[in-house]
């Protein structure tokens, strides 16, 4: 048995800020499914959005925030954000070498879908996640214990069922272990594994999210997943993400015959939020014609975007013919855990941040490089509260086990069927008819009602996969409009009667016998 004083799990940019600012006494402990670098963060290019322009202003970034999550967005989480977001840029700018900068020594700012000003800040031209993660890998202390390949798959509350006080995870040869601490905090990003098509790391598949729904945390908008527009489309598969700032470069949507698809559609055309670039795509797609973003415009193209001209190479794309072919993807999951400002859950002693809590930042649907911003700034406010907190003694009666999981013959559908049966039945475009075969097919492997000490590593991930695919179908059921990342072809307009800034919650009850039975709806804060 250990005991921390912090315990991390997950190693993206909310979970690096959050360690690099705690106090050195503290004892702190990542754990990570993968590598240290395993991670969305690592992959993420476009950039981070802050309103530092001569003609920017927070006051901007923040109305297109909220126009692009669709009105549905906590409007003072927006404005902390937004208005924090300057001073967290320019703070790390100082700190070293991490974002590129113009002529002038100031920082290059580029355009995005759906924003109105030029405020995204990049760093290696489009490998700012990776610039960003290496810089606060360098700043972690000695009082930071990484554990790599470890997977954490069961919160460990007191007796009263009311604090956090550990987390059970699985060794490398499956071997268990209790870690304990004062404050859990799961930063394990988001789902995008959960649909074939996807732009996030193979280790991202909604675990952390369904971990802290067993323990009894509200979980909170999950309909609203964001698909990327513009995944690589080779051979039938995405190969990769192409950032939106080709498009804010001048790269435009085009068919086999040059026909621009965006042209009327929406007054920001190829630049319109994500939803409505996506679902133009899809519509293409399913009628079997191909869409490329043609680059032919943008100079030194190669230069610009080193990581994606690696991309397109290494799958047979000749960058020098201007034409790359495309296709949406899971991108970003704007619900989660739902948890205040600092990443504070509905269960003491739990916290989330970055991609797999719930804020209400991005509402229903996340605005172009908001991402990396809400990392950097939970990380950076729940570091404060922490190094403020009086650590509390929490009992610890769970001691380790060294017992292996025991192969047992469990029913549940392997990993590739989950992501089919997702992408085409709650992806893109939904339907009640869809949606409610979904959720029969996914109810019928009782997935909560598992015990997981003796499941595999293999069997919990699949296990997660199933629990959090069902908070997505049964949330995208009950949502009977469409807003933001959230399209029902059988309900395609949203309805701000019903639902303006309404939200579904989960809540896990042991003594319910079905996942959808305890979902209500309740004013969002």
């Amino acid at each position: 048995m250990t005991k921390d004083d912090v315990i991390i799990i997950g190693s993206g940019i909310a979970a690096l800020q959050l360690a690099t600012q705690l106090n050195n006494q503290l004892n702190v402990r990542i754990l990570t499914k993968g590598k240290l670098r395993t991670a969305n963060s690592y992959l993420a290019q476009g950039g981070i959005a802050a309103a530092i322009g001569a003609n920017d202003h927070p006051s901007k970034h923040m109305v297109d925030t909220l126009e692009a999550g669709r009105f549905h967005n906590d409007q003072e989480v927006v404005r902390e954000i937004i208005n924090a977001a300057p001073t967290l840029i320019r703070n790390m700018s100082l700190e070293g070498d991490v974002f590129d900068k113009d002529p002038n020594g100031e920082l290059f700012l580029g355009m995005e879908g759906a924003h109105s000003e030029k405020r995204i800040v990049h760093g290696g031209g489009d490998a700012t996640g990776k610039n960003m993660m290496e810089h606060l890998i360098t700043k972690l202390k000695a009082n930071v214990i990484i554990e790599e390949d470890v997977f954490a798959y069961e919160l460990i509350l007191n007796s009263d069922q009311t604090t956090c006080i550990g987390v059970k995870a699985k060794q490398s040869d499956d071997t268990i272990k209790s870690f304990y601490g004062s404050h859990i905090i799961i930063a394990s990003g988001g789902c995008g594994q959960l649909f074939t098509y996807t732009s996030n790391a193979e280790t991202v598949c909604g675990d952390g999210i369904a971990m802290a729904y067993l323990a009894g945390a509200e979980i909170v908008d999950m309909e609203f997943i964001q698909f990327h527009p513009t995944l690589l489309y080779v051979n039938g598969e995405t190969k990769g993400l192409i950032s939106e700032a080709v498009r804010g470069e001048g790269a435009i949507l085009i068919t086999d015959d040059e026909t621009p698809i965006m042209a009327g559609i929406h007054p920001m055309k190829d630049l319109a939020p994500r939803h409505v670039v996506s679902q133009r795509i899809y519509e293409f797609l399913r009628n079997g014609k191909q869409v490329y973003l043609d680059i032919r415009n943008i100079k030194d193209f190669t230069k610009r975007f080193p990581s994606i001209t690696t991309i397109c190479v290494e799958n047979g794309i000749r960058i020098e013919d201007g034409k790359i072919p495309v296709a949406p993807g899971s991108h970003f999951l704007m619900g989660g855990i739902k948890t205040d400002l600092i990443g504070r859950s509905s269960i003491r002693g739990l916290y989330a941040i970055g991609e797999a809590a719930c804020t209400g930042l991005h509402g229903a649907n996340r605005l172009a490089s908001n991402s990396l911003l809400e990392g950097l700034y939970q990380g950076e406010q729940l570091s404060k509260w922490i190094n403020g907190t009086k650590a509390a003694h929490q009992e610890s009666k769970i001691s380790d086990s060294l017992q292996h999981a025991i192969s047992k013959h469990l029913t549940l559908p392997d990993r590739q069927l989950i992501q089919e049966t997702m992408m085409e039945r709650v992806g893109i475009v939904r339907n009640k008819e869809d949606l409610k075969k979904q959720q029969t097919w996914l109810t019928q492997f009782n997935a909560d009602k598992i015990p997981l000490d003796h499941c595999s590593v293999h069997d919990l991930s699949r296990i997660f996969m199933v629990i959090t695919a069902s908070l997505i179908t049964e949330s995208a059921l009950q949502r009977t409009e469409s807003r933001g990342g959230h399209f029902r072809s059988d309900y395609p307009v949203e309805n701000d009667q019903h639902w303006l800034r309404r939200s579904i919650i989960h809540k896990y009850n042991r003594g319910m016998e079905k996942n959808h039975e305890f979902i209500k709806t309740a004013l969002a804060t």
